[in-house]
């Protein structure tokens, strides 16, 4: 049996709460440097990007130390990077601490905060933000929640313990409660339990359903609906697909409000326009706790805005410039 590659300890320290890039050179290629290789595998950093990084020695191996500019190919060698920042508007709401000890960080993540640094959502995300605010660079986050969802997210203090609350959410052992505003339609019979197959493929905004076997279950509950036309719902999801609840709101013909992908895929909102947030909220997390055998329950504060009592927030244009802020309802 192959003994398994133990990765080193990154050399670098985080930087505004980011880790280092870590790269592994593939065991077979062509490459004589290790900087012919990497140019070729990010070549999406741009020309010469690369070439600079080495000049400036911002690509270290294991040991700390700069790798040379004409460094030979090692196969199975490791390096790190910082890579430069995108430019990111700072998203002007708090992250609440909803729960803090030795083996967790829960949190109640506003709308517009990516959960961890992806694409063009590095620095300002909750994981890099809550590592600055709290002083715990071993955090890690168990589970992601959309950028545009609100709500609570579970995050790990110890990386050995990382593993075992990730594999309660891969395994269905979570139990998960969402809230959502959306029109309310009378002729909807509710409760009632939404199968159907979900494919999320790369690259397209929007998930969409399909015919075949279903991957995707959600309880849809009426919790209260008002003379407005609107309704607020209870969802519960037994599984976890890309956009799962805004697919199943869709189809049902009950799209979740501020909902820029579903029915219909809309124009890209500028960056700072904080205005109509998605009308969901992840509510509640309820589990066994794998580390502590402790039953944990943990419940989020926010209420959405369009059901909060925003005025006309129903009829408000995301550019007619009167949006009214966080969309929490927390004073945020």
């Amino acid at each position: 049996m192959r003994r398994k590659t133990r990765t080193p300890a990154a050399p670098l320290p985080q930087r505004h709460g980011v880790d280092p890039v870590r790269v592994r050179l593939p065991a077979q290629g062509a490459w004589a440097t290790v900087r012919e290789h990497l140019v070729e595998r990010l070549s999406g950093a741009g020309p010469g990007v690369i070439e600079a990084m080495f000049e400036a020695g911002r690509i270290v191996g294991a040991d700390g130390r700069a790798v040379a500019y004409d460094a030979p190919y090692e196969p199975g060698m490791f390096v790190w990077f910082h890579r430069d920042l995108p430019a990111e508007v700072p998203v002007p709401f708090a992250l609440e601490v909803v729960h803090r000890d030795e083996h967790l960080v829960v949190v109640d993540k506003p709308h517009f905060l990516a959960t961890t640094p992806r694409g063009m959502h590095v620095a300002e995300t909750a994981l890099a933000r809550l590592r600055r605010e709290l002083g715990i660079p071993t955090l890690g986050a168990a589970h992601r929640l959309d950028r545009l969802t609100a709500g609570l997210v579970l995050f790990t203090v110890r990386p050995e313990e990382r593993g075992a609350y990730q594999t309660l959410f891969r395994d269905r052992r979570v139990r998960k409660e969402y809230e959502a505003v959306a029109p309310y339609d009378p002729e909807l019979a509710l409760p009632r339990t939404v199968r159907s197959r979900i494919v999320k493929e790369r690259g397209v905004p929007a998930a969409r359903e399909v015919p075949g076997e279903p991957n995707a279950v959600t309880r849809v509950e009426l919790a209260e609906h008002r003379a407005d036309g609107l309704a607020r719902y209870r969802l519960v999801p037994g599984t976890g697909q890309t956009h799962q609840l805004r697919v199943h709101m869709s189809a049902l013909g009950v799209p979740i409000l501020g909902d820029p992908l579903y029915p219909v895929v809309t124009g890209p909102v500028p960056p700072g326009d904080f205005r109509r947030p998605l009308q969901l909220l992840a509510r509640e997390l309820e589990f066994t706790d794998p580390v502590t055998g402790a039953a944990r329950r943990f419940r989020s504060a926010r209420t959405l805005e369009a059901w909060s009592g925003a005025t006309g927030w129903a009829k408000q244009s995301p550019t007619d410039g009167t949006g009214s802020g966080s969309g929490t309802g927390t004073g945020q």
